[in-house]
């Protein structure tokens, strides 16, 4: 079996990693059941493509989607369900320590099931109730959010829902006022802890460098517009770090310093775009919080999920329709709001929502705003919709085919869109200046690979800028060179996600110069860590980034990653104005499909 498994080892077939956890499993388990064997490599094989367990009910489409041949190979090895209690050392229903874990019919690393468990019995167990006065609440809210009005302001219902949770999400979209909502949830944490004679202690976090960055700094721009007591104004943290930071990196290690036997030092943790974060990363974050701890994620749940294995909080916020509450929290939030709980409540809410909030008004994206109205109308999946939008006369969307004019299009574009901050690097502008300017316009791509990839797009639009005179790479490194981090390197303090931008120094010295927290500081070329040039980017990649111009390029031909989230992410990047290059036949199958991951996780908050 191990050696047919091998030779499914083929572009569009497994990877040599899914052999050898086969192998592990065969050699460690003293196991020559084929079926387990096959299963054992399925499994891996779904992890690595962001399923944290393997449906035994997908198996038949999953080997009829491998390249042509391997699943006509593999298919009669299958037979079907196995059972735990014959699994010797190999497989369990999570009683004993096995290399896989069978629940229900879905078959699990046992490293995943654990993480699943672990993370479902965390957010259960701090989803209870703490003991909240709402009408002491409600003049707060009134003092932070103005009187109350007849319709629902759901920023003070994510506050007020958020309050009586150590585990609570706030959700929402684009311009729907998330920052606004956590400043001034912020203030009313702080003063009530300061009432009982506490100074609570605050941490900010974000999965990337770029994503803390913009925390930070929204943080602190939606501070100064509030007219807050100094007390509570310097206790509201002033920077934010990434998970990988604040948890601290053990070089060579996949672990961290704080860990579940060194708890991390705060009593209030907020963690933004929480929608990157994955299924073991998050397990290790709940792991390392105090007991009395108290958690909000922020985010975003329409958005792409994570890079690696979970869709953590799309299984947290997996509600249907519009999120309603539970009898109970529903009055305590309609006490505390000025409002009718009938508009809150609904009778089958499962204990979870009570704890989760959703934004659902869009301040940034008035009714004249087509970025707005492409972006719901993805969400809702109206392609009919989505394509009569641009025939609709809204200034900030444009729409181009991909023929090779478009493509040519779109390089001249990007030579314009790029030479603003060219030409700042020319003038000897300041670093942060340079970098700001950087940061207006980019271009985000699907794929990684190709003419129609970062790397390919990367290639030509180099060569264009030479030719209009912008740059002159003649090295590797050169003046003007965008790079992004590919990898942590907690040593120098980056992190995958990163950008610096490439420019002399005072004495004229090439020098890679990364905006940190508010804080510029430079980096020899040679002292780099992974690292690619970054004119074109993944969508991915640009999650926890945002830009006054955004270009999205969808290759010709259909493929998997091309999902309504995807395209939803790179629509809600762009601030002011925001360009599409597909052809029109691609639009309502992307459109169509959904990003689809196996979890246990949703059915264990919701079931």
């Amino acid at each position: 079996m191990l050696k047919l498994l091998q030779s499914a080892v083929v572009p569009g077939g497994l990877r040599s990693l899914d052999v050898q956890f086969a192998r592990f499993v065969h050699q460690t388990g003293h196991c020559q059941d084929p079926n387990l064997l096959l299963l054992a490599a399925l499994t891996s094989f779904e992890l690595g493509r962001g399923n944290v367990c393997l449906p035994l009910a997908a198996v038949p489409d999953l080997l009829h989607s491998l390249a042509p041949g391997l699943g006509e190979q593999l298919r009669p090895w299958f037979s079907g369900t196995p059972d735990p209690a014959a699994g010797g050392a190999v497989l369990s229903a999570g009683e004993r320590l096995t290399p896989l874990v069978l629940e229900l019919d879905r078959l699990y690393l046992q490293r995943y099931w654990r993480f699943e468990c672990d993370v479902a019995g965390f957010l259960l167990q701090r989803s209870e109730p703490l003991e909240v006065d709402p009408n002491t609440l409600r003049r707060s809210l009134e003092l932070l959010f103005g009187a109350g009005t007849a319709e629902p302001d759901w920023q003070r219902v994510a506050a007020a829902a958020a309050v009586n949770r150590r585990f609570s999400v706030i959700s929402g979209g684009p311009g729907t006022g998330k920052t606004t909502t956590v400043i001034k949830l912020l203030a009313l944490y702080i003063e009530q802890q300061l009432a009982v004679g506490a100074r609570p202690r605050i941490r900010l976090a974000a999965p990337t460098g770029k994503a803390a960055a913009r925390m930070a700094e929204s943080i602190s721009a939606a501070r100064a517009g509030l007219n807050l007591a100094d007390e509570v104004a310097r206790l509201i943290p002033q920077d934010a770090s990434t998970l990988h930071r604040l948890l601290g990196v053990r070089p060579g290690s996949r672990g961290f310093r704080h860990n579940t036997d060194n708890p991390l030092h705060l009593d209030l943790l907020i963690v933004d775009e929480a929608s990157m974060v994955d299924l073991p990363m998050m397990a290790r974050l709940l792991a390392a919080l105090p007991d009395s701890a108290r958690l909000i994620l922020i985010g975003d749940r329409d958005q792409l999920a994570s890079v690696e294995a979970g869709s953590v909080l799309g299984d947290i916020c997996s509600w249907t329709g519009e999120l309603r509450y539970g009898q109970a929290q529903a009055d305590y939030l309609a006490q505390a709001c000025r409002l009718d709980s009938a508009v809150l409540v609904a009778q089958d809410a499962r204990p979870i929502a009570d704890s989760l909030a959703q934004l659902r008004t869009s301040y940034r994206f008035g009714v004249n705003s087509g970025i707005g109205r492409l972006a719901r109308a993805v969400n809702q999946g109206d392609g009919a919709q989505f394509e009569a939008l641009w025939q609709g006369g809204f200034a900030d969307i444009v729409w181009h085919g991909l023929d090779s004019a478009g493509y040519q299009t779109l390089i001249d574009r990007c030579v314009q869109g790029y030479r603003d901050y060219l030409q700042a690097i020319a003038a000897r502008q300041p670093a942060a200046q340079v970098l700001a300017a950087f940061n207006r316009f980019q271009l985000l791509c699907a794929l990684r690979n190709g003419p129609y990839g970062v790397a390919g797009l990367n290639e030509r639009i180099e060569q264009a800028l030479t030719a209009a005179g912008l740059i002159a790479p003649g090295a590797s490194w050169y003046a003007g060179r965008p790079v992004i981090v590919t990898c942590n390197d907690r040593a120098l303090d980056l992190f995958n996600g990163d950008i610096g931008i490439t420019m002399e120094n005072a004495e004229g010295e090439l020098r890679v110069w990364f905006d940190q927290g508010g804080e510029v500081r430079a980096l020899l070329p040679s002292r780099m860590p992974e690292h690619d040039t970054v004119y074109a980017m993944t969508v991915h990649k640009s999650q926890g980034s945002e830009f006054d111009q955004t270009l999205l390029l969808l290759p010709p031909e259909d493929a998997p990653v091309l999902t309504r989230e995807l395209l939803y992410t790179g629509i809600t990047r762009a601030r002011k104005q925001f360009e599409l290059y597909a052809p029109d036949y691609l639009l309502k199958r992307v459109i169509a499909r959904r990003t689809q991951r196996a979890s246990g996780l949703a059915g264990r908050l919701w079931g």
